[in-house]
């Protein structure tokens, strides 16, 4: 087993683990965090959570009543692709279990792009869940790239040559800037 599935093992376990008012609190906790960074921005490419994931259900509802253009990311064959998310019902299960909005896909620039994952390093770098989707859709990509978790999600591994890395770490304890600018990218 590889250093990252043993990661990814581990900290799905203590995922599972974090629950009940903590859960709540954090969830809570990262949404203010995310709302006080991002409320100048206008578009959103946000992964809908499932599981033991820090949840992205209030952040979705907040930039809805905020009156922002929302994207959910939605499998197709290798790739994910972003499709607008107006609310409501407009979510059909797909790939993984996971609920997915109907509709075209978007292929214009998105401001802000939520991630998800189990692991993220010092140097911006995350574990997912290992297929490479966030990885392909953000290279070459001039959106912001925001990781969402938990403060225990912080880990120290060695990243691919093909990972991303993110800007920003946003968990319940607060923002983490990784200081990668666009035209570092792709050079760590």
């Amino acid at each position: 087993m590889s250093v990252k599935d043993e990661l990814r093992y581990k900290l799905k376990i203590k995922r599972k683990y974090f629950e009940g008012v903590r859960r709540e609190y954090a969830d809570l906790a990262i949404l203010d965090n995310f709302t006080a960074a991002f409320s100048g921005f206008d578009s959103f490419f946000v992964y809908n959570s499932f599981g033991t994931e820090a949840s992205t259900k209030l952040i979705i509802k907040e930039l809805l009543k905020l009156g922002k253009a929302v994207y959910l990311p939605r499998v197709e064959g290798e790739n994910i692709v972003p499709v607008r998310y107006l609310g409501g019902d407009g979510l059909k299960s797909g790939a993984f279990g996971i609920a997915e909005p109907c509709g075209q896909a978007f292929f214009g620039n998105i401001d802000v792009t939520v991630i998800p994952l189990l692991a993220v390093n010092g140097d911006g770098y995350r574990i997912g869940y290992g297929r490479g989707f966030y990885d392909r859709y953000l290279h070459g990509s001039a959106t912001k790239r925001v990781g969402l978790g938990y403060y225990f999600q912080f880990e120290e591994f060695d990243n691919d040559g093909w990972d991303e890395p993110l800007d920003l770490y946003i968990c319940e304890k607060g923002i983490f800037d990784f200081g990668i600018t666009a035209d570092q990218r792709g050079k760590k």
